[in-house]
């Protein structure tokens, strides 16, 4: 499967597009972007399972009032 399913980018394009951000962000600087990157989706995660949980919560609340 040599493309990806989303955007239609296949192997070509993101080789490219890596060589670019190399070029723009120079080696050292990568590690560094990544980082903030996985703490930024960490964070969204994080969000997210706080958001289920509260849904959970109120839901079970109005259940019980209504009994």
């Amino acid at each position: 499967m040599t493309q990806l399913l989303f955007l239609g980018l296949g192997m070509p394009e993101l080789i490219v597009i890596l060589i670019v951000i190399l070029l723009l962000f120079g080696a050292k600087k990568i590690p560094e972007l990544m980082r903030g990157a996985g703490k930024g989706v960490r964070a969204f995660k994080d969000g997210m399972k706080e958001t289920t949980i509260d849904e959970e919560e109120s839901s079970k609340n109005t259940k019980e009032q209504e009994s």
